[in-house]
């Protein structure tokens, strides 16, 4: 059973979430981008475990994650994807930790080791497999816990609303990496999703049929939009994302631009 945490506050935000096996030290770094912060995921009750996303380069964010982790050793830092809201503070907190930081794109990699789908990390009682989920951007990984039944999702699929298809990313990779996400936790009966940014999801299932739902029901707006019409991004937007706040336009252009192209393909 993932065994749920109850949050740090005792309310139902991220910080000091997580399951039996994996915390969340949430980083100072809120935005309508951001949602609460970046999740900071601590992986492991022994004496070595693994740290999954250090987040924004922080001092305070960093030193508060090497206190918590004081007597224990840090096997090494996985990076979900290299946006610098989860990468920024990678190379700071190795030096902190004396710990190797593994991740996909070579560029943020320190050690000789990178992450690749199919590879399994250790560290004392817990393991993560690897998932390789290309879309919000080109270096998504995902990471399987498989003591908890639960998936550290990245920005794959956030605790909070939907992700934006960055401009490394592309929605066709996306959707196919939603559906490898809803296959394996059909299979391996997860039990939560711990998401990059936002609250634990204790509905695997439930969550990744809405992103796919969405997805989809996004794409036939766009067709709609365009059959009135609209060319161009921005005239999309204002369409489709006439209810959304004009502050997250310019994210939801972003998103639009990749179902352009999904459908132009």
């Amino acid at each position: 059973m993932s065994g749920l945490r109850i949050p740090l506050d005792g309310g139902e935000g991220p910080d000091g979430a997580g399951t039996a096996h994996a915390l969340n030290l949430l980083a100072p770094n809120p935005s309508e981008m951001t949602l609460d912060g970046t999740n900071t995921w601590v992986v492991g009750l022994g004496e070595e475990v693994l740290v999954v996303d250090p987040g924004p380069d922080d001092d305070g964010h960093l030193a508060r994650v090497a206190a918590h982790l004081e007597g224990r050793r840090v096997a090494a830092i996985l990076l979900t994807h290299g946006h610098p809201d989860h990468s920024g503070g990678a190379a700071a907190f190795a030096r902190l930790a004396g710990a190797p930081v593994r991740a996909l794109d070579p560029a943020y990699r320190l050690g000789e080791e990178g992450l690749g789908d199919g590879d399994v990390v250790t560290a004392g009682d817990v393991e993560l497999r690897v998932l390789a989920t290309p879309g919000h951007s080109f270096d998504s990984l995902c990471f399987w816990l498989p003591e908890d039944r639960a998936i550290l999702t990245g920005d794959t699929v956030l605790g909070r609303g939907t992700t934006v298809i960055a401009p490394d990313g592309d929605l066709a990779d996306y959707l196919r990496s939603l559906d490898l996400l809803r296959d394996r936790a059909e299979r391996a009966g997860a039990e939560a999703l711990l998401p990059g940014h936002g609250p634990v999801l204790p509905d695997p299932i439930g969550a990744l049929d809405g992103y796919i739902a969405h997805r989809r029901r996004r794409l036939d707006q766009i067709r709609e939009a365009r059959r009135r019409g609209a060319t161009t991004s921005r005239e999309i937007v204002e369409i489709v994302y006439a209810d959304v706040d004009g502050s997250l336009w310019p994210a939801a252009e972003m998103s639009v631009r990749a179902q352009m192209a999904y459908l132009d393909g």
